[in-house]
This record gives C-alpha cells, sequence and structure tokens, in this order.
C-alpha cells in the first residue's frame, strides 16, 4: 500500500525520512521521490552545473549512503571526496532536445519517447550534456569508448585520450579484473584537474589545449589515473574522506604499470614529471581533514602512496603483487575495502617484513 511520507528533516546535504511503521530487519521498502534540480553555474573548481556549453550532473539525486555502525556521511572539503557510496544497478530515463549528445558510462537503450541508459554495480551516475560535442570512439574488447570534446583545436587530444583510455582498459583488464561496466565515457569540462565517476571521467580544458600529441602529457597521465578509478572507486569501493589512499594511490600507481606496459621508454619520465618533481612528503594514510591543503595532501596521498606501493612491490616480488591486486580487485568487488582488508590480503598472499615501510610510510598502525 502507497503512503506519503510528511515527516522529513533536510539539513544540508542530509535528508532524513521519518517511514510511517518501523521497518523490520533484513525487509525492504520502495521510495519514491520528486524533486527538482536548481542547476547552479559551475565554477572552475566544482564539476556540477552548468557553463555556456555543457551541463554536467554529478551526485545530482538523492542515495542512501552505507550503513556500517552508523550512516556514513562526511562533511566535505575544498579537496579530495567526501561521499562514500555502495555498489546499486541505476536506471536513467531522458528526454533532450535535438541534437543534445549525452555523455555516459553505458549505451542508449529506445525507452518509447525516452532514451534509457543503465548502470549495474554502479556507485553513482553522471553525465553531461552539450549541443556543442564532437566525439571519437574506440573500442577495448567489448567496452564501448567515447571521447567528447570541443571545437577551438581539442580534436587531438580528444582523439588521443581515447586511444590512451583503450590501452588503459587493456592493461588494467589484465592486470586487475574485467572492466566494471560496458562503456567509458570522457568528457572535456572547465574544470582544474580531472573526475571520476562510474563509467565517465571529467577532464580539464587545459589539458587539452597543452596536449603535445604523446603520451609525455597531463592529459595522459591524469586521463590514464581517472580511468584506473573504474576498479580503485568505482568496482573496488573504500572511505574517500578517512582513506583516500585506497583509491588515489592505487590509481596514481596504476599509471605506471600503465606506462610500463604500454610506453616502457617513458617510465623514468613518469616518475620525475608525475611524482618526483613534487618532492612529495608527509603519511601515505592522511584524510581529507588533516591533509593541510591540496599539495600537501597529493603528496602524501597520491605521491607518497605511489612511492610505497612502488616499494611494496619490490618487497613482495612482481608476481606476488601481481597476484595480491588480482585478488584484491576480486575479493572487494562492488565492495568496501579498509586499510585493514589491504594489508591483511597481502599478508595473506605473501608474509614478508613490511614493517620498515609501515614505520616509513604510514601514520596508522596495520
Amino acid at each position: 500500500m502507497e503512503q506519503n511520507i510528511t515527516s522529513y528533516n533536510l539539513n544540508g546535504q542530509r535528508l532524513a525520512l521519518n517511514l510511517p511503521q518501523t521497518l523490520p530487519a533484513s525487509s525492504a521498502t520502495t521510495l519514491v521521490l520528486n524533486f527538482s534540480l536548481n542547476l547552479p553555474q559551475k565554477s572552475a573548481n566544482d564539476v556540477f552545473g552548468y557553463d555556456f556549453n555543457q551541463i554536467n550532473f554529478v551526485d545530482w539525486y538523492p542515495f542512501i549512503v552505507p550503513y556500517k555502525g552508523g550512516w556514513i556521511l562526511h562533511d566535505p572539503m575544498p579537496w579530495g571526496e567526501h561521499l562514500v557510496y555502495d555498489a546499486s544497478d541505476v536506471e536513467l530515463n531522458i528526454k533532450t532536445d535535438s541534437g543534445v549528445m549525452i555523455a555516459i558510462g553505458a549505451s542508449p537503450e529506445s525507452n518509447g519517447e525516452w532514451t534509457r541508459y543503465r548502470l549495474y554495480g554502479a556507485r553513482t551516475l553522471a553525465f553531461s550534456a552539450s549541443n556543442e560535442f564532437l566525439m571519437s570512439e574506440s573500442f577495448a574488447d567489448n567496452v564501448i569508448i567515447r571521447s567528447y570534446y570541443f571545437a577551438g583545436g581539442y580534436k587531438s587530444g580528444g582523439e588521443g585520450m581515447a586511444t590512451y583510455a583503450s590501452q588503459a582498459i587493456n592493461t588494467f583488464s589484465q592486470q586487475f579484473a574485467p572492466y566494471p561496466h560496458q562503456a567509458l565515457a570522457i568528457v572535456q569540462t572547465d574544470m582544474d584537474d580531472g573526475q571520476e565517476y562510474d563509467g565517465l571521467i571529467f577532464l580539464s580544458t587545459d589539458f587539452y589545449s597543452q596536449y603535445n600529441g604523446t603520451p609525455r602529457s597531463n592529459l595522459a597521465t591524469i586521463g590514464v589515473h581517472e580511468v584506473a578509478h573504474q576498479w580503485w572507486y568505482s568496482l573496488v569501493g573504500n572511505d574517500h574522506a578517512l582513506e583516500p589512499w585506497l583509491d588515489e594511490a592505487l590509481s596514481t600507481y596504476s599509471e605506471r604499470i600503465f606506462y610500463e606496459n604500454n610506453y616502457p621508454a617513458n617510465i623514468s619520465w613518469w616518475w620525475q614529471f608525475r611524482v618526483n618533481y613534487f618532492n612529495p612528503t608527509g603519511y601515505v594514510d592522511t584524510n581529507i581533514y588533516n591533509g593541510g591543503s591540496f599539495r600537501t595532501y597529493t603528496n602524501a596521498v597520491y605521491f607518497q602512496g605511489a612511492y610505497f606501493l612502488d616499494e611494496l612491490r619490490e618487497r613482495m616480488g612482481y608476481g606476488n603483487f601481481s597476484k595480491f591486486l588480482k585478488e584484491y580487485a576480486t575479493r572487494y568487488a562492488y565492495g568496501y575495502a579498509t586499510g585493514a582488508d589491504f594489508f591483511a590480503l597481502q599478508r595473506e598472499i605473501v608474509n614478508v617484513n613490511i614493517s620498515d615501510l609501515l614505520g616509513k610510510y604510514f601514520l596508522s598502525s596495520y
């Protein structure tokens, strides 16, 4: 029997609903929410909203946050991500004006006057829309890659990123686990950096305008980093606020794995350009609240994290490290991993002494 819920409280990002009756353990109910979006004009340090040539929808609908001894809903910070997601199946039905292209990590299906998109086992569904998109396609096995960019000198970057993404999906599917979605959308947007969502990544217009036609570029390195998040964020979930290293350090080191498998002559360049240049310090298990600033946070979590994983790989042995990453991706697929899980599995694969590495790179004990 349908019942209207009239008792609720909206406080910042938290919407609390009071159900008409208690929901017993292990039972289910259906909630239907009708809401309107007031889209903001987007800024350079944000993805959500509209600007003169596109609209970006990210974290745009209500969702139920994970419950692990309490609801996991952290406060936002100027750097890093604060939201934590369970994996779920999401369906979007949408109508657009003629000429508008939708960039999304799923393939379109006809549904009467609507177009339907479905994502399975996704943390969230994001999309971008524009009537000015140009698009290049590539494939990685059965995965279709669509690279969306704009006119005005960005074609080389748009086509180049389609190639790098295809190479990355092939590499990471072999090194970690099969790519978890049907498609990948790569979207140029006006922002300062890159950002990952399920089956979709956003990349800064600056990366396209500065692209030199080679993998020695921000477009390639950061583009591949965001593709790697399809495994370390989308497939294997974690607490992005309190343990961001579990997705960011792994995605950064995945860049290294990409280069050694596709452009091995550029490995030394990658270390210098991407990591050594910043002379990073700090603890890998820094969270978004004690990071200090964007630069000190990324130096600790991303780049110290890359150093740690490289030393861990040497200590475990390349074969054991590869086995470890594959088992980690398989065991926690569509689930949620913690730092304790990471190190318990590492010791299960090969029980070598890494106490010196833990003391060097981590504030917490594992």
